[in-house]
């Protein structure tokens, strides 16, 4: 199963990792970025579409926090 990450800095621009027809969608606007993926999670500001196993497989292995701090951090 497949992610696709998407970091939003504002409307209409972020930052994206992962592909197109990815069993599961992950957002988080650039602000939230730094926050532990779970704990975003859980206050509802890291929104996920899609199959949920995948999700919180990335969250646990921390896989979810590298690839969210990548897309934050681009040039």
């Amino acid at each position: 199963m497949s992610i696709q990450y998407r970091v939003a800095f504002k409307k209409n621009d972020e930052a994206t990792e992962g592909p197109d027809d990815a069993d599961v969608v992950v957002r988080i606007d650039a602000k939230n970025a730094g926050l532990d993926p779970t704990a975003a999670f859980m206050l509802g500001k890291l929104k996920a579409d899609g199959a949920m196993r995948p999700l919180f497989e990335a969250l646990w292995s921390g896989e979810a926090r590298s690839v969210i701090s990548r897309l934050a951090s681009r040039p």
